[in-house]
C-alpha cells in the first residue's frame, strides 16, 4: 500500500489528463445477480453475450450493493452519492406524479461532470420525480414539466419516466412527446390505469431507447467533446413486453426472453462506441437498481435460492430477491469496462455501494467534494485502476420497507426479524407471530446464504453494528467530512406496538 500511495497521484494524473474518458452508465431494473451469464456460469440459463463481453474486457465485481432493494432510492444514491433514507423516502418508491427527490441545489454526478467540460444525458427510466404542471387539480400534458432531468445535471433527457406508471408515453427534456389523450382502463401488472398515447406499444419501448442512446452517441462523435451518457433501462422490470423477435427465444419465460433483449440493448451501446471509434476512450459501467423481482415469473412462495421451473437462479448464490434486506434485494451485477486503465477479464471482491460512483468521478476528474454532497460515497479509483484493496470496509443498505441492514466486513446485522421486504416473512408482525429473534445477524463469509442467524452468540457484534448504524443517521453522513443534517427524521428501528385488535404492526 506505502507504494501505491507514492504511485496514485501519478496514476490517476494520467487517467484524467486532457482526454478524459467518455462515461457510458448502464442501469438495468430489476436484474439479479444471477441473471447474467457471467455472474452464475452454472445455475444461469439465460444467453447474455453482450453483458458477458464487458466482463471479459473488463473487471466485474462480486460484492457490489444498490443502496435500496427497490428503485427511487437507489437512483438517488447512485446520482447524489447519498442514501435515500436521509430523505423524505424512507420506504418504497415515489408514486406516479410525485415531487422530485432530488433538491435543486444538491451536487449530482452529471452536474459534476458538466462542471469539468461534458455534456451530459440521460436515456430511459429517471423515476425521481417531477413537478407537473396541473389545472383545477388535475395534472395536464400540454405545459412544461418543471424540476426533471435537465434541471438536475443532464442536457438532454428521453425515456418513459416510469414504464409502468401513468402517462404511458415517452417524454423528451420537458415535455411529453405527444398527447397522452387515450385513457387506460385497467390495471394488471404492467401498470395502474391512467392516460396514455394513442397507440403506445409496450414492446417498442426498450428498441426506442436503445435507438436513442447509439443516435446519442454518434451525435457525441461528431462534436468529440467528452461526454456522460446514463442509461437507465426499463427492464427486465415490467411491463414485460418483449418486442417480436425476443419473444419465446429463451425457451424459458418472457422475462427471460426479455432479459436477452436487455443484453440486446447493452450490446447496441457498445457497437455504437465501436462504430464511431469511441470504445477505447470510454469507461463503460454495467450494473443494476436492486435484485430480480419474483412476481415476473417467479412463485413468490419459491425458497430463496429456487430457480424457477427451467432451472435459471436469477440471485444466485443469494437468498431473497428484489424489495429484500437478504443479499438477493440488493448485491447486484456491475462490471466496468476502461480499456487502458482496468484490467481485463478480472474480478473484484471489494465492497462497492453504487453511491461511489460519485466520489470515484470526482477523484477520477482530479476534483474534490464538498461537505455537503456525496456523504456516503467512497471512491474507489484505486482499485479500478491498480486492482489495490478498496476503501470502503461497511456500508449501511435499506429494504422495500425502510428495514435497515448494517454490513460491516463479514458481518451484516439485518434491523428487523422477517425479509423487510416482499418474501415471507414480510411484516414484523408476521415475524414476531413465527417467535423469530428481532433481528438477524449473518456471517457472509461462512454462510452466504444466510442460513444462520448467530444474533444469540454475538452480542457483542450486533451492539458494534447497532452503534455504527446510529452514528451514521446522527452525522447526517458515513464519510470523513462536516457532519450534516438528514432532510427529515430517520428512524433505525420499528418497534412492534399493540394494535387496536390486541396484535402488533410495525412503528
Amino acid at each position: 500500500m506505502a507504494g501505491y500511495a507514492l504511485l496514485a497521484p501519478l496514476l490517476i494524473a494520467t487517467a484524467t489528463a486532457a482526454a478524459r474518458p467518455n462515461i457510458v452508465l448502464i442501469l438495468a431494473d430489476d436484474l439479479g445477480y444471477g441473471d447474467p451469464k457471467c455472474c452464475n456460469p452454472e445455475k444461469g440459463k439465460i444467453p447474455t453475450p453482450s453483458i458477458d463481453r464487458l466482463a471479459i474486457e473488463g473487471t466485474r465485481f462480486t460484492d457490489c450493493h444498490s443502496p435500496s432493494s427497490v428503485c427511487s432510492p437507489t437512483r438517488y444514491g447512485l446520482l447524489t452519492g447519498r442514501y435515500a433514507w436521509r430523505t423524505r423516502l424512507q420506504k418504497h418508491v415515489l408514486r406516479p406524479y410525485d415531487p422530485p427527490l432530488i433538491d435543486r441545489d444538491r451536487l449530482t454526478l452529471p452536474s459534476l461532470l458538466r462542471k469539468h467540460g461534458y455534456t451530459t444525458a440521460c436515456i430511459g427510466k429517471w423515476h425521481l420525480g417531477w413537478e407537473w404542471p396541473r389545472r383545477d387539480g388535475q395534472v395536464v400534458f400540454d405545459q412544461p414539466i418543471a424540476e426533471g432531468p435537465t434541471t438536475r445535471g443532464f442536457d438532454y433527457y428521453f425515456g418513459t419516466d416510469v414504464p409502468n406508471y401513468p402517462p404511458y408515453c415517452f417524454i423528451e427534456n420537458d415535455r411529453t412527446a405527444g398527447q397522452p389523450t387515450a385513457m387506460r382502463e385497467k390495471r394488471d401488472l404492467d401498470g395502474p390505469p391512467g392516460p396514455e398515447l394513442p397507440g403506445w406499444r409496450r414492446d417498442a419501448i426498450l428498441p426506442t431507447l436503445a435507438r436513442k442512446a447509439a443516435e446519442y452517441i454518434a451525435r457525441r462523435a461528431a462534436d468529440r467533446k467528452p461526454f456522460f451518457l446514463c442509461f437507465p433501462l426499463t427492464t427486465p422490470h415490467e411491463p414485460i413486453a418483449p418486442s417480436q423477435r425476443f419473444r419465446g427465444k429463451s425457451g424459458i419465460s418472457p422475462v427471460a426472453d426479455l432479459i436477452m433483449e436487455t443484453d440486446w440493448a447493452v450490446g447496441q451501446v457498445l457497437d455504437a462506441l465501436d462504430r464511431h471509434g469511441l470504445a477505447d476512450h470510454t469507461l463503460v459501467i454495467f450494473t443494476a437498481d436492486n435484485g430480480r423481482s419474483t412476481y415476473t415469473d417467479l412463485d413468490p412462495k419459491t425458497l430463496a435460492r429456487e430457480g424457477n421451473t427451467k432451472g435459471h437462479y436469477p440471485c444466485w448464490p443469494w437468498r431473497g430477491f428484489k424489495s429484500d434486506a437478504w443479499e438477493g434485494g440488493h448485491r447486484v451485477p456491475m462490471i466496468v469496462r476502461w480499456p487502458g486503465a482496468v484490467k481485463r477479464g478480472t474480478t473484484c471482491d471489494d465492497l462497492v455501494c453504487l453511491t461511489d460512483w460519485m466520489a470515484t468521478t470526482t477523484e477520477l476528474l482530479g476534483d474534490q467534494l464538498p461537505d455537503n454532497a456525496g456523504e456516503d460515497s467512497i471512491s474507489f479509483l484505486p482499485t479500478l485502476l491498480r486492482q489495490e484493496p478498496g476503501r470502503r470496509q461497511a456500508v449501511v443498505l435499506h429494504s422495500a420497507q425502510g428495514r435497515f441492514v448494517m454490513r460491516s466486513g463479514k458481518w451484516k446485522l439485518i434491523v428487523c426479524p422477517g425479509s423487510g421486504g416482499w418474501a415471507a416473512p414480510p411484516s414484523d408482525e408476521q415475524a414476531a407471530e413465527m417467535g423469530l429473534p428481532p433481528m438477524q445477524l449473518y456471517d457472509l463469509g461462512a454462510d452466504p446464504a444466510e442460513t444462520r442467524n448467530l444474533l444469540a452468540d454475538h452480542r457483542d457484534i450486533e451492539a458494534q453494528l447497532i452503534d455504527a448504524l446510529q452514528r451514521s443517521i446522527r452525522q447526517g453522513r458515513t464519510t470523513p467530512g462536516k457532519p450534516q443534517e438528514n432532510d427529515a427524521r430517520v428512524e433505525w428501528r420499528y418497534s412492534p406496538r399493540p394494535n387496536q385488535k390486541g396484535g402488533t404492526k410495525p412503528g
